[in-house]
């Protein structure tokens, strides 16, 4: 039930083509869960973990409803359980639909709605955020929440006192109306992610830092301290007081505050690696090389490899293209009296057509190029188009994550 920032991306879904052929959006939106139209346009999912939710709720409240209500029944207590996961589910729509409709104030495209085991989110395609913007944005789905729960509250006030089974029981899902859309709301304006209130919190520290990944950061790191909190008001307290935790509660709190504690921990991973990008270059990453004809002869590659130890050897054409690099360990494998009528290319592997990319390409540019090419390795060439290194996707990916490849300097 987080509301978006300026990182929510994805792609954006592809057409039909044509009469007859499948629609691989509506056979995507099928396998995560059950379509139920459009609301102002915007796709809403109800994805198949949402059962488990609506489960464990007629489970919970069943039980509690039949003993209360003796008139009801068994079956009449679990019909009138799931009516109440029902409203949840509606309170959690409105919530959503009210984060889409905001971003529409802002042209931020909403690809769907997707109602699942946590509550739900809403997913944007590209868009470009601020921080005054991601704040309307998040806090338009808690504001949706506390305004449903004052018109369930009017609805109460307007009732009369509980005559008979059945004004008893519109009472009582009047009242856990009011009090299920006042928690979701009070809920998600706590500040830290994966929830709304999280965002204030990133735009405060993208406001101040001129950096949306450090908020993100900070965010994420009040999301864990929250998890925290929870953990020690609801197993922690009852402990330290000589009592007994609720089983009902603890097992509320472990799968809420496990939900938390990912989508923080995510959030704080994605950040980061966005922060690395900028720092990252095929010029820094890559292992020093030299280019060299692909017509030489293994004798002449070990000469060269002979006194520049550590020295990466890319073979290239005719056309002066990338076209293999020199295994040194076949390169060495190579018996001396036949290196000089071996020919380069019997000790090299291919590259990948095309694979070779500018010494200054750097960060997102950088990644996203390398995404268009085939194969893992890179011929990295200056200005001139001389080659000056030998990239590996493995350094790439490893200067991402933050997990630096010990032989590339840092």
């Amino acid at each position: 039930m987080s509301g978006p920032g300026g990182e929510n991306r994805s792609t954006p879904p592809a057409p039909s083509s044509g009469h007859g052929t499948p629609d691989p959006a509506a056979a995507r939106q099928a396998r995560e869960g059950i379509p139920l139209g459009r609301i102002a346009g915007i796709p809403i999912v109800l994805a198949y973990s949402w059962f488990l939710i609506a489960a464990f709720t007629v489970l919970v409240f069943g039980p509690q409803l039949a003993d209360g209500y003796r008139g009801l029944g068994t079956v009449g207590a679990y019909g009138i359980a799931f009516v109440y996961a029902l409203l949840l589910l509606f309170s959690v729509l409105v919530h959503e639909l009210s984060h889409a409709l905001a971003a529409k104030m802002y042209a931020w495209p909403t690809q769907k709605i997707v109602l699942n085991l946590w509550g739900g989110h809403t997913q944007f395609e590209n868009f470009t955020a601020t921080p005054g913007r991601s704040v309307v944005v998040a806090l338009a789905g808690p504001a949706a929440n506390f305004v449903l729960a004052g018109l369930g509250w009017l609805l109460v006030l307007t009732l009369s006192q509980p005559e008979s089974l059945t004004a008893a029981i519109f009472n009582l899902l009047a009242n856990i109306f009011v009090w299920a859309n006042l928690l979701i709301g009070v809920f998600n304006i706590l500040p830290g992610l994966p929830l709304d209130g999280g965002r204030v919190v990133e735009s405060l520290v993208w406001k101040a830092t001129g950096s949306q990944d450090r908020g993100t950061v900070a965010a994420g790191w009040a999301g864990r301290i929250i998890v925290v909190g929870l953990v020690v008001a609801v197993i922690g307290a009852p402990l330290l007081l000589g009592g007994t935790p609720s089983t009902t509660n603890v097992l509320f709190c472990l799968f809420l505050g496990g939900f938390m504690w990912l989508g923080a921990s995510a959030a704080i991973n994605n950040a980061r690696m966005r922060l690395r990008l900028p720092a990252i270059s095929a010029g820094r990453l890559s292992n020093r090389a030299a280019g060299m004809p692909a017509s030489v002869s293994v004798a002449q590659l070990l000469g060269v490899t002979r006194n520049n130890p550590g020295l990466d050897i890319i073979l290239f054409g005719r056309d002066g293209r990338p076209e293999a690099v020199v295994d040194p360990l076949v390169l060495a494998s190579v018996p001396a009296e036949t290196a000089a009528s071996t020919p380069a290319t019997a000790v090299g592997r291919r590259l990948a057509a095309g694979a070779y990319v500018p010494e200054n390409a750097a960060g997102q540019e950088l990644v996203q190029y390398l995404a268009q090419l085939a194969g893992s390795e890179y011929a990295v060439i200056n200005a001139k188009g001389q080659v000056t290194g030998l990239l590996s996707q493995a350094a790439v990916v490893a200067a991402i994550t933050g997990k630096r490849d010990p032989r590339f300097p840092s």
